[in-house]
């Protein structure tokens, strides 16, 4: 490359890199938000789901925090409580608000001038000396600085989505451990009395084979139903202890928090179920993963300009040089000094290749996903119909029958034309109907939270 093409090529590159310089020197004015994008995570879980969320950065704020949650357990707490506890509290979601701090300073760096290299070279003999000093900038970084500053400003804004997203599933998430821990707990009240029936009965069985009125058979029968009921009295009460702990690990309780007081019962079933919301149109305005992925979508294509624009060159430097050659009181000779990367070897025809495969990759992810989306809302819906069907059924049918029943076998074991056993067992039948209408409300209010989380972003099934 002879002087003359240099100097064009510098003289080609002056205007862009005074644009480039310009871009830079009012980024490079930006520094860390008081907030640290946080402002928009809260806002968007008010909206979204009514609850509060907090970041707390400093001692003092989370002693705010710390006592906002202890006061929140000194009386039973309820499921919207158990959700904003987990929200305050869970730490892997406060773990995720630190990738806010993370990509915030990435956004900040890139907004920064690069720094220059200084490079020297100093070798000398009988007095005569060779002297090379020159002052380099990355000329290159410098053209595509504001390309990756609005990549970098794309990015924060997808941790700010996808941070959202953890809050959304994290709420979900509490929601149904809440609901199926104070269902195992009623579910084990009821257990208990099938158990102290199924006692009550096999001890009747015996005294009658001891008096000569009974035969073993009948005995043995009953004594059977008592060790299942035993047995199935103790899986509910681990059933109970699992339930209870999945939730207390969402909302981030340890040992050193009061002892956690629920709810006695679930809420009673609606009077009616909500309309179905429009499937495309939900997509498309409540996914926060949709947004997320369309966001990330979009950053891809701005990768892969940059990418097209820095196929043949990423190594770009240019600066001002003196040289001396002779003794000390020789005259420095002053120019500059250019180093570019001359794409003989590598074209980087395979960069742009490896970019639009990864491009087109995330178009036929996302398309997929807005497929899966629409499924996954139609799938809870029918979920949420079934669920409610099932429940109002056994509440309006099932249970009432039972109560006749009872009601009629007792008047019949007045009559004595019912032996006690068979009110016994009509007892178990009727506390077996409430425990299934019980585990119908909760399959309810969980199918419920389903489709409420499924509406907002991606929820795995907990059946």
């Amino acid at each position: 490359m002879n002087m003359s093409t240099t100097r064009r090529i510098a003289r080609g590159l002056a205007p862009r890199l005074a644009a480039g310089l310009s871009v830079l020197v009012v980024a490079g004015c930006a520094t860390f938000s008081a907030d640290g994008g946080f402002d928009s995570v809260a806002e968007g879980t008010r909206a979204d789901l009514g609850k509060e969320v907090r970041w707390p950065r400093a001692e003092n704020e989370q002693a705010k925090v710390d006592a906002q949650v202890a006061a929140s357990l000194e009386h039973p707490v309820s499921v919207e409580d158990a959700v904003q506890i987990a929200l305050l509290n869970n730490r892997a979601l406060q773990g995720s608000f630190e990738q806010l701090g993370i990509s915030e300073a990435d956004l900040v760096q890139s907004g920064r001038l690069p720094n220059p290299r200084f490079t020297l070279r100093h070798v000398g003999a009988a007095g005569q000396y060779d002297i090379e000093e020159s002052l380099t900038f990355n000329v290159l970084s410098l053209l595509i600085a504001p390309y990756a500053h609005e990549m970098e400003k794309r990015r924060f804004a997808e941790v700010q989505s996808a941070v959202l997203v953890s809050v959304v599933e994290l709420a979900g998430d509490t929601r149904r451990a809440f609901i199926a821990a104070v269902a195992a707990r009623a579910s084990v009240q009821y257990l208990e009395q099938v158990e102290s029936a199924a006692d009550a009965g096999a001890e009747l069985a015996r005294r009658m084979v001891a008096a000569g009125n009974w035969n073993r058979l009948d005995q043995a029968r009953e004594e059977n139903f008592h060790a299942a009921a035993a047995q199935s009295l103790s899986r509910a009460r681990l059933a109970e202890v699992a339930a209870r702990e999945r939730l207390t690990r969402l909302m981030g309780l340890s040992a050193d928090h009061p002892a956690l007081a629920l709810d006695d019962t679930l809420p009673e079933l609606p009077p009616s179920i909500e309309e179905m919301p429009d499937v495309d149109a939900t997509v498309m305005r409540n996914r926060v993963d949709l947004r997320l992925m369309r966001m990330q979508l979009d950053e891809l294509a701005h990768r892969l300009g940059l990418t097209q624009v820095t196929r043949f060159a990423d190594v770009f430097d240019v600066g001002p040089a003196r040289v001396l050659q002779g003794p000390h009181s020789a005259p420095y000779e002053r120019g500059y000094e250019l180093s570019l990367q001359i794409p003989i070897f590598d074209s980087g025809a395979a960069r742009v290749r490896k970019a639009e495969a990864v491009y087109s990759q995330a178009v036929d992810r996302f398309a997929q996903a807005a497929i899966d989306a629409r499924s996954q809302i139609r799938e809870a819906c029918a979920a949420y119909r079934a669920a409610y069907d099932i429940a109002r059924r056994q509440r309006d049918e099932v249970l009432p029958n039972a109560r006749l029943i009872a009601d009629q076998n007792l008047l019949r074991y007045n009559a004595s034309l019912l032996s006690v056993f068979e009110l016994l067992a009509d007892a178990r039948d009727r506390i077996a109907a409430n425990d299934n209408y019980l585990n119908s409300v909760r399959d309810f209010w969980i199918a419920k939270s389903e489709l409420d989380t499924t509406l907002l972003g991606h929820a795995e099934s907990t059946h």
